[in-house]
């Protein structure tokens, strides 16, 4: 048994290459692909040294020591299955958060929502100390990122409607800094940012759903994807959709298999394919809701620093096979805030330029000389 255990680790650090790495870990936001390659390597060598050990000097050993203590060795396996037990029945009566659900207190704050999964919580103002600055959080009555408190978003004004996640909040950074304040100043059109921490694809879909009735006149709908955020359109832990965008509540499972999770992203490769899919039908299905209200839809694609082949490859398959109108920032990869490695000021210039140029290509399609 123990030479089987140690027979079993060298399979298994032989079979964890480089190519079965790629196959079910996605881009990360946070860490890049030599960072996880250098770690995934750190433990398939740990792995073939352990089974080294168990497979040939240290079997015989292990054998005598459990042939002399079964006794204990037996006790020692139930008390594992009993903490096991003991600390899944202990979770199951505590709010465990989904895996992008942060703390409500955390600014901006946060409420949950039962269609949603979470939203900024509206008409309030929240601060937070970034480097040395004070920044603002204000948000209006409907629950969109403003400038200071007591402004509000006009839905009689022709507008632009921006979603997605936290870098199109703009995180940390000022609301004149952020993207959609930018791209308000360049072409003169109002923002409305409705875009909310955390949110994944077809949270942002939903906002943007619910909302955009609000606007007569929506001059255009900007949403944001990243490869190295994909990951996150796989979570079925929150309200999320499922083919044919029918909303599913979140999936209840077990707790230290979620935590697990957490520790060790692992996909499977039907998982994946899944999430492409989906993911490709939520952002052509958001193209067509702008495009049926005379909105010009984008999709604004930002890359911090060269494009991993897995990176590209999601792109392609995402955006480029189905023709989703979008457009590609490189950004260079040391604009990003010291911490959360979120764009700083002048990343968000950068896609902010883009943006702009693209939707004034779009909304004044005269030549120019």
């Amino acid at each position: 048994m123990v030479a089987c255990a140690g027979g079993a680790l060298l399979v298994c650090a032989i079979a964890f290459d480089r190519r079965w790495l790629d196959r079910h870990f996605l881009p990360s936001f946070y860490w890049s692909r030599e960072r996880c390659v250098l770690v995934a390597s750190g433990a398939r060598a740990a792995a073939a040294a352990l089974g080294l050990a168990l497979a040939v000097p240290a079997r015989a050993r292990i054998a005598r020591w459990f042939a002399g203590a079964m006794g204990p060795a037996l006790a020692t396996a139930l008390a594992v299955v009993l903490a096991v037990g003991a600390a899944e029945w202990a979770l199951r009566r505590v709010h465990l958060r989904a895996r992008e659900e942060q703390p409500e207190d955390q600014e901006p704050c946060r409420r949950a929502d039962p269609w949603l999964g979470w939203r900024f919580v509206p008409a309030r103002a929240g601060h937070q100390t970034v480097e040395g600055r004070v920044i603002e959080y204000a948000f209006d009555a409907a629950g969109y990122r403003v400038r200071h408190a007591g402004e509000a978003v006009d839905p009689e004004r022709p507008t632009i409607l921006f979603t997605g996640e936290s870098i199109m909040v703009g995180h940390e950074l000022t609301w004149n800094e952020s993207v959609p304040a930018q791209v308000e100043a360049l072409l003169g059109i109002q923002s409305a940012n409705m875009a909310v921490h955390g949110f994944a694809s077809d949270q942002a879909y939903l906002r943007l759903q619910a909302e955009l009735p609000r606007f007569p006149r929506p001059a255009a709908a900007v949403t944001l994807f990243m490869p190295a955020l994909f990951d996150r359109n796989l979570d079925d832990d929150r309200p999320h959709l499922g083919p044919g965008l029918v909303w599913l509540p979140p999936e209840r499972r077990w707790r230290l298999a979620a935590i697990a999770g957490l520790v060790v992203p692992y996909r499977r490769e039907e998982t994946i394919e899944l999430g492409v899919r989906m993911t490709r039908e939520v952002l052509r299905a958001t193209v067509e809701l702008a495009r049926e209200r005379g909105a010009a839809p984008l999709i604004v694609v930002p890359q911090f620093g060269p494009e991993e082949p897995a990176e590209r490859a999601l792109r392609r398959r995402i955006l480029d096979e189905p023709g989703l109108p979008y457009v590609w920032v490189q950004i260079d990869p040391s604009w990003r805030m010291d911490g959360s490695l979120h764009p700083d000021a002048r990343a968000a210039r950068a896609i902010a330029l883009a943006v702009a140029g693209r939707l004034r290509e779009v909304l004044d399609p005269s030549p120019r000389p």
